[in-house]
């Protein structure tokens, strides 16, 4: 071996026994310098049971009230306004005096009818005894009888006349409209009040052809108003056209709404609800804990301080609840509350919700 090699090969080993150190300083080889793995957080979230109750299939839509029997008050005789005796808003009953006319002139005809009657009945009396010993004719005695017959028709119709002076309600209900002031002039068959009976209500629901067959006489029903919040009227399905409205594809169906305390007006705007299958006694959870990702259903349960997704079966809803068919028992702790941040085998930290799902 050259003089050469020698010191090229002593040079390569002084070279790796200089690196030697600084590679056993990285680690290399040693299990203890190989870093701590970071403990994962839990997630928290808010754990509740399922409940038992009942499941509601509803068809839901907006609707006006109106009133079930609505009148048009009409002067039967032509005159002056004297008197009006209410007001918009007032509550009236059948046979009322709601305003009353002038009367004078009719008063005098019916005076007059009387008095034509009167006397011809006086006529007549003396014409029976003279009929009776035969010294009037059949014909002239029966042309009596008629004329008697037409003065008193005569005097019924003035008389009749004059009770119409005095305008009366034709229906229980409210004084919706009022259409005159005293000192005005009506005409015969002129509206003088339009009268609301609120006592019951109709609310008119346009629904789907296709959900035809979901409805019936007698269906339980409910309004929800905007103007009185929190209030919720119980209805029922009083009639369902037979005709299906061309136009819109679309069939009414009429709910009756009960308000005997008359809180509720002709006009008023609600939210209706139509319930039209009930299940009873099953498992309800709330909806918002059901997770609808690639169309299939799921919960998270909580299992030892680990988040399970668990498919689920979903049926009829139930206010802010939802009925679940299948895949849960009704004893899991569902998460109700930070399930949308989850993964299969998350560890969570739960807290059990106070309130009642």
């Amino acid at each position: 071996m050259s003089d050469a090699s020698s010191v090229r090969r002593i040079s390569i080993m002084t070279l790796i026994a200089s690196l030697l150190p600084l590679v056993q300083a990285c680690g290399v080889g040693e299990a203890g310098a190989v870093p701590h793995e970071q403990p994962v957080a839990s997630v928290p979230v808010v754990t509740a049971r399922a409940t038992r109750g009942d499941a509601y299939a509803f068809h839901a839509g907006t609707v006006t009230l109106e009133a079930d029997s609505e009148a048009a008050v009409v002067a039967k005789v032509a005159g002056e306004v004297r008197d009006v005796l209410v007001q918009e808003g007032q509550t009236v009953t059948a046979g009322q005096v709601l305003a009353r006319l002038d009367r004078d002139r009719l008063s005098l005809r019916m005076e007059q009818a009387r008095a034509d009657l009167r006397k011809l009945q006086q006529e007549y009396r003396r014409n029976v005894l003279l009929h009776e010993k035969g010294l009037v004719s059949e014909g002239a005695f029966e042309n009596l009888r008629f004329d008697l017959e037409a003065l008193d028709a005569d005097y019924q119709l003035a008389k009749l006349e004059l009770e119409y002076t005095e305008i009366r309600s034709p229906i229980d209900g409210v004084i919706s409209a009022k259409l005159t002031m005293p000192g005005n002039s009506v005409r015969q068959g002129e509206a003088v009040f339009q009268i609301s009976d609120s006592t019951t209500l109709l609310a008119k629901l346009h629904v789907p052809q296709r959900e035809l067959f979901q409805f019936e006489q007698g269906q339980q029903a409910e309004l929800a108003f905007d103007a009185l919040p929190g209030a919720v009227y119980s209805a029922h399905v009083l009639r369902i056209s037979p005709r299906i409205d061309a136009s819109t594809g679309t069939v009414k169906v009429t709910l009756a709404v009960s308000d005997p305390e008359r809180a509720l007006l002709p006009g008023m705007f609600a939210r209706a609800r139509i319930v039209y299958e009930v299940r009873q006694d099953t498992l309800l959870i709330p909806a918002d804990a059901v997770l609808a990702e690639d169309a299939e259903p799921s919960v998270f349960v909580v299992e030892d301080g680990i988040a399970r997704r668990r498919s689920v079966t979903t049926g009829l809803g139930s206010g802010a609840r939802i009925e679940i068919t299948s895949g849960l028992k009704g004893t899991e702790d569902i998460v109700i509350l930070g399930q949308l941040g989850l993964r299969d085998g998350s560890a969570v930290t739960s807290k059990e919700d106070g309130n009642q799902i």
